[in-house]
C-alpha cells in the first residue's frame, strides 16, 4: 500500500495527488502495474491497490474498488495491456466483471482493435485515458454555460475525478463554475447503498466547494421548497433513444425535477452513448449482492436472511432529459 500525502488542483485544474513526490490521478500505470485509489476505503482513509494480473483487474472492477463508467473503461485499457498476449480471452473475462456501463465495452473493444493492427498496446491505452481526461474538461466547459451565479444544483452518486480519472463529468461544470467565480452550492446525494456521495463530498471539499450530503430521499423535500435550481448527473450508458441508465435513484430525481420544472441533464463523454441499443428495454441492468444492503461499513444491520433485491442501476427515459452535456456541447432533447 503507498499513503498519499496530499491532494491538490494544479494551474491547469486537474486533480493531482502527490505520492512521494510525484503528482498521480485516481488512475495510473507504471512498471506494467495498474494503481488505484481504492473507493471503498473512502474517505475515512486513502489506500493504493496495485494490479500485475488480469485476474486482479477483474475482481478490481467487480468488486468495485473502481466506481463510475468512465474510469471502469481506463481501467479495463489497461487490463487489456497486461492481457495482450491473450487479447481475446482478456476481454471475455473483463467484459463479464460489470454489465451496464458501455465504456467498459467501449474501451475493451478499442483496445482490442488496436492489439489486433499490432499497435502499442500502452501507447493505446495511454491515449484513451488521456482522450477521455480531455473530454471530461470539455464537458466542464460547455457544462458550466448552463450554470449561473447564485445557483444550487442537486447531483446523485459520484461523477469526479474518481470515476473518471480527473475532472469528472457530472462535476466537471462544477469545478469550471467555482474557478470562474461563480457563487454555486452543490447537494449530494448520499447515494445507497453505496453511498457514493461521500466520494462527491470528498472532492468538492479537496476544492472548497460549498455543498451538503443529503440523504436521497430528501431531494424531493428541497425541490419542493425551491432550494434546487438544476440536476446534473452522469451516465452510465445512453441508448439511441436517449433513455439513460446511471446509478439507481436516478430516475426518482428526473421524475421529481419534471413535477418541479427544474432542468435534469445529464453529463455522459461520447463513450458513454450506445448506438447499438434502441431504447433503454435493452439495457441489462446489473443485480449486486445482498450483502450490500445487509452490511454498512462491515456492520450488519439486518438478519443474514433478510430477503433483498439490490439492482445497481436504474433508466432515466429519455422525456424526463432536459439535454446532454457532452465534450461536443449540449445536446438539448
Amino acid at each position: 500500500m503507498r499513503t498519499i500525502d496530499h491532494i491538490k488542483n494544479n494551474e491547469n485544474g486537474e486533480n493531482n495527488m502527490k505520492i512521494k513526490g510525484e503528482d498521480k490521478k485516481a488512475l495510473w500505470f507504471e512498471n506494467d502495474s495498474l494503481y488505484l485509489i481504492d473507493q471503498r476505503k473512502l474517505p475515512f482513509s486513502i489506500e493504493i491497490i496495485k494490479a500485475t494480473t488480469v485476474t486482479e483487474i477483474a475482481k478490481i472492477i467487480k468488486n468495485m474498488v473502481v466506481r463510475g463508467a468512465p474510469a471502469i473503461g481506463a481501467t479495463a485499457a489497461y487490463g487489456m495491456v497486461i492481457g495482450q498476449n491473450k487479447a481475446e480471452k482478456t476481454a471475455n473475462i473483463l467484459k463479464k466483471t460489470r454489465p451496464t456501463a458501455y465504456d467498459l465495452f467501449y474501451a475493451i473493444d478499442y483496445m482490442l482493435d488496436q492489439i489486433n493492427q499490432n499497435n502499442d498496446a500502452l501507447f493505446a491505452a495511454e491515449q484513451y485515458v488521456e482522450n477521455m481526461i480531455n473530454q471530461c474538461k470539455s464537458i466542464g466547459i460547455h457544462g458550466n454555460k448552463l450554470i449561473k451565479n447564485n445557483m444550487s444544483i442537486l447531483t446523485h452518486c459520484n461523477a469526479g475525478a474518481l470515476a473518471t480519472v480527473d475532472w469528472g463529468t457530472a462535476l466537471a461544470p462544477f469545478r469550471i463554475a467555482h474557478q470562474e467565480g461563480k457563487q454555486i452550492f452543490v447537494y449530494a446525494d448520499e447515494t445507497r447503498p453505496r453511498l457514493q456521495g461521500l466520494l462527491t463530498s470528498w472532492e468538492l471539499s479537496q476544492e472548497k466547494i460549498p455543498h451538503a450530503v443529503i440523504a436521497d430521499n430528501a431531494a424531493g423535500y428541497y425541490m419542493k421548497k425551491g432550494d434546487i435550481d438544476m440536476v446534473i448527473t452522469g451516465a452510465d450508458r445512453i441508448a439511441k433513444n436517449g433513455d439513460a441508465a446511471n446509478k439507481i435513484g436516478t430516475y426518482e430525481k428526473a421524475v421529481l425535477a419534471k413535477e418541479n420544472n427544474i432542468p435534469f441533464y445529464i453529463a455522459a463523454p461520447s463513450s458513454t452513448f450506445d448506438t447499438t441499443i434502441n431504447s433503454g428495454k435493452d439495457i441489462i441492468i446489473e443485480q449486486r449482492e445482498s450483502q450490500e444492503l445487509l452490511k454498512a461499513n462491515g456492520h450488519r444491520i439486518m438478519p443474514s436472511k433478510t430477503p433483498v433485491k439490490n439492482p445497481a442501476f436504474d433508466v432515466t427515459p429519455h422525456r424526463y432529459i432536459t439535454g446532454f452535456i457532452t465534450e461536443k456541447g449540449i445536446k438539448k432533447r
